[in-house]
């Protein structure tokens, strides 16, 4: 797929937008937004043209090779003004743009005069390794630097100094440019919490707003009648599944259900046969995982990290499915208290199987909770709901393009 651009027509009142996004290695949550939010705006009647390019070439690709085009990618730049010139465009939507497409598409899109938005589904230009996250704990050392030089020293981005320094130098030649302030004509952040971290680390406050992802799909409200928690998710430190599964050394009448896969499996696997109550599952497909987010009596989601927008959460919200999760970053804004979920602190086993206990044994309660859940996503999370959103968004370039 990598270079690959095609159109798709619409309705001769549509926009004509172009959506880039660099694809993972792993697929994961934002290629699947990305995909979801072109079909929303094919099915609104626009013309959706896609540029992508997709992480796999990564594994031919030399050491040096990468770092240049980390910052500066000559063909994808060429690539992007053939796709510009061959038609008027209305608004360049990015995505991911890290590490192959680098942000000479924005520089692309300045010369054709065309509006750039650009989602932030995490913390990239603030962080070498994206994620605000390191050794354990949450991790703010860059946000303000010009220079995230102690991401160099803690090889922060897979944990290599030299694909790290690569980033680095990125963030600091791009920063010094002008790149981030004056390239882009709109930011959107997932959450409230994103948006006031962007502003922190130096983005104008005007071209940031805050845009939630969406669920494509409604998989209707379960029953809640398995009477089981579930974690469904990548099995990874920072994700908190140590702190999950010493907690359920405290919950003895609710059976745990831990779907996924990740470094940490196996520790899982282990912890798993130790427990009575908790069964590994494994990695689910996306039909299994619905059904059990629709089955379980409530989803734990103890992440030690800044999570962007984690669709798991919406899709739990969609399924009626109350979330116990931790008080941290987005997260707080995300679960209501005691509305659509509890929240425990961080990384707090005991209060967490305390949540657990609790509301286990308050049916009423978690009845009320079910209902609040699935209110929330038909309030925040629908395609209806969210297609407004954007266009709000994509006039606001067309309008800062000129201001």
């Amino acid at each position: 797929m990598a270079g690959e651009a095609f159109a798709e027509a619409g309705l001769a009142s549509g926009m004509r937008i172009v959506q880039i996004h660099n694809f993972y290695q792993q697929s994961g949550g934002e290629d699947r937004v990305y995909q979801a939010e072109c079909e929303l705006l094919r099915s609104r009647g626009h013309s959706v043209v896609q540029y992508s390019l997709h992480n796999d070439s990564l594994s031919d690709m030399a050491a040096p090779e990468m770092a240049v085009r980390t910052i500066w990618n000559h063909r994808a730049y060429r690539e992007l003004k053939a796709l510009l010139q061959a038609g008027p465009v209305d608004v360049m939507h990015a995505h991911n743009t890290f590490p192959l497409m680098s942000p000479a598409v924005y520089y692309a899109a300045q010369a054709f005069n065309v509006p750039v938005v650009q989602t932030l589904h995490n913390y990239r230009l603030f962080c070498a390794g994206s994620t605000f996250y390191r050794g354990g704990r949450v991790c703010e050392d860059c946000l303000h630097s010009p220079l995230p030089y102690r991401g160099v020293m803690h090889a922060c981005y897979r944990n290599s100094r030299p694909a790290t320094t690569a980033v680095a130098a990125m963030l600091a030649i791009h920063r010094a440019a002008g790149t981030w302030r004056t390239k882009v004509q709109m930011y959107i952040a997932l959450t409230r919490f994103a948006k006031q971290k962007l502003i922190e680390g130096g983005l104008p406050e005007h071209r940031v707003r805050v845009k939630p992802n969406f669920l494509a799909s409604d998989p209707g409200p379960g029953t809640g009648l398995g009477g089981f928690a579930l974690f469904l998710g990548r099995l990874t430190e920072e994700k908190g599944i140590r702190t999950l599964l010493r907690a359920w050394r405290d919950v003895p009448d609710v059976p745990l259900k831990v779907a996924g896969s990740g470094p940490l499996a196996s520790f899982v696997a282990e912890r798993a046969r130790e427990l009575p109550n908790v069964e590994y599952l494994g990695q689910c497909e996306p039909r299994c995982a619905t059904e059990l987010l629709r089955s379980a009596a409530f989803l734990v989601f103890p992440s030690e990290w800044y999570e962007g927008l984690p669709m798991t959460i919406v899709e739990a919200f969609a399924c009626g499915t109350p979330v116990i999760c931790s008080a941290l970053g987005a997260m707080n804004e995300l679960v209501l208290r005691d509305i659509t979920g509890v929240l425990f602190e961080p990384g707090n086993a005991l209060e967490l199987a305390g949540a657990v206990n609790r509301l286990i044994a308050d049916q009423r309660r978690l009845s009320q909770m079910r209902a609040k859940a699935r209110q929330e996503y038909l309030e925040c999370y629908t395609p209806g709901i969210n297609y407004p959103q954007l266009m709000e968004i994509y006039e606001a370039a067309k309008d800062n393009l000129h201001s």
